[in-house]
């Protein structure tokens, strides 16, 4: 399941905003300020995020600035704001794109479609949950400091895992997204690779763990 993040001080909107793409099948997580916002973004793998422009503490473009220093996903600035002046310290800010309030829906939900589509998601070259950060551009995963190299299926399964955290997984879905349709070896790779991450980032407990789902498969739970 993807995971959208909507930041709106707005109580009212973020419920409308969450209650349809909850409908869409996302996952939803919900911040009422940008600093909020940020902590949440260290905790989550977010696909995507929706930021209102006047809030407290720190507006939707500084927060949209924040959002492009550490992370590759698409953000959508929604705002009351109409004027051309506004939309463009919107895009200078480094926004995707821009919905004027009110909007309807599925205007929303195109545009979500199609920056999705734009990016590659699910498959954000960042995932961060909480002090491990998973970066596809590099195939390095950078923990606590340290820099670590992991061989290519096993990064791939990490990797794969972690952008749809608390989803489980048989062994036949890991072996047809990770190894290819075409792998005629067996199952059972799937577990040895499982036993190594677990192995490689058993001191690791408190930002993740990889579960056994007695009779179908894997899970990786983000703690933080």
């Amino acid at each position: 399941m993807q995971t959208v993040l909507v930041t709106d001080d707005d109580q009212h909107v973020r419920y409308l905003v969450k209650e349809l793409l909850m409908r869409e099948g996302f996952r939803v997580i919900e911040a009422a300020n940008g600093a909020d916002a940020l902590e949440l973004l260290q905790k989550h793998a977010c696909v995507l995020a929706i930021v209102d422009i006047m809030m407290p503490y720190m507006d939707g473009y500084t927060l949209t600035e924040e959002i492009r220093k550490t992370y590759d996903i698409p953000v959508v600035l929604l705002t009351a704001k109409s004027q051309i002046e506004d939309k463009e310290k919107g895009y200078l800010s480094g926004t995707d794109d821009y919905l004027v309030k009110p909007f309807e829906p599925k205007e929303l939900l195109f545009r979500i479609s199609a920056l999705l589509r734009r990016y590659g998601k699910a498959g954000e070259t960042n995932i961060k949950i909480g002090s491990i950060l998973i970066n596809k551009k590099s195939y390095e995963v950078e923990w606590k400091g340290k820099t670590i190299i992991l061989p290519l299926k096993e990064f791939e399964l990490l990797y794969y895992l972690a952008s749809r955290p608390n989803q489980v997984f048989s062994r036949g879905q890991l072996i047809e997204q990770v190894w290819g349709m075409d792998y005629e070896g067996d199952e059972r790779t799937v577990d040895v690779h499982i036993k190594r991450l677990r192995e490689r980032f058993s001191n690791a407990s408190d930002d993740l763990s990889i579960k056994t789902i007695r009779g179908i498969g894997y899970s990786l739970e983000a703690h933080k």
